[in-house]
């Protein structure tokens, strides 16, 4: 039915949506803006998961199945079953009423890249969107040669995203060093046209918090979970799981008002 969620780190390389990501530079850039768009997530709607740092697990729990994958345990929000698909992006940029955006989705077309050569973080744009215009811009990067307040709100939010990735690098290691993670899969059993049950199918293999050995910790490392507000966000994750039978239900319903389309092609 779906092509696996991959173990292996998704994260790794170019960055996720950005094409050709520059620093932002107040010379090169003068005439540079984006022209407003009620569709503007086009760049997302064949992703079929998405980064996600640990302050957005309750609110994004609501919408998606959370996940870690990787050797760094990075947290994904799942946002399908099958590769190239997303179910809350239409392939013309229209987002899910009520659904949850993470913010590595909010943030485009602006990212934080890290200069080696002088060891310091940078803002980048990616010029490879198609919002960026020089001629009817509906919001300028720059004005008379400063920051407009739209770009200043923008590399403020790029700041706060680069904070979430440390806190979130943090709860990841607290759960590493408590070894709470463990493999997991789920799995979708069909059924068949004469109305038995197909074989068992794959749909997503990834890593978890085990509940088990949540449960078996030490009073102690519970309390300090508790306090740190990791214990919350791991509940949020947990509970988020359930969210599979939706993406489950939903792409069953996809194909199947796909079916006469198909019959008829």
């Amino acid at each position: 039915m779906a092509t696996p969620i991959p173990a292996s780190n998704p994260l790794q390389g170019q960055v996720m949506f950005y094409k050709n990501p520059e620093p932002l530079d107040a010379k090169r850039h003068a005439k540079l803006g984006l022209r407003s768009s009620d569709r503007p997530f086009s760049f997302a709607a064949k992703q079929h998961f998405v980064p996600l740092h640990v302050p957005e697990f309750g609110p994004a729990s609501l919408s998606y199945p959370i996940i870690f994958a990787g050797a760094q345990y990075s947290p994904l929000a799942v946002m399908a079953i099958n590769q190239g698909e997303n179910l809350y992006i239409s392939e013309d940029g229209v987002y899910r009423g009520g659904a949850y955006i993470p913010s590595f989705i909010r943030r485009y077309p602006f990212v934080v890249a890290k200069d080696d050569e002088q060891n310091r973080l940078m803002i980048c744009i990616d010029r490879g969107s198609d919002l960026f215009v020089e001629v009817g811009a509906d919001l300028m990067l720059f004005e008379n040669g400063e920051a407009t307040q739209y770009t200043k709100n923008c590399i403020e939010f790029c700041s706060n995203f680069d904070i979430d990735r440390q806190r979130t690098d943090f709860f990841i290691g607290e759960l590493r060093e408590m070894d709470l993670f463990e493999s997991k899969q789920t799995t979708f059993t069909p059924r068949l046209p004469d109305g038995s049950e197909g074989p068992p199918q794959i749909i997503a293999e990834y890593f978890a918090v085990s509940e088990e050995k949540l449960r078996a910790l030490p009073a102690e490392q519970i309390i300090r979970l508790r306090d740190s507000g990791a214990l919350a966000q791991i509940y949020a994750h947990l509970t988020s799981l359930l969210g599979f039978d939706r993406l489950i239900y939903e792409t069953s319903q996809r194909q199947v008002a796909a079916a006469p389309t198909a019959a008829n092609a």
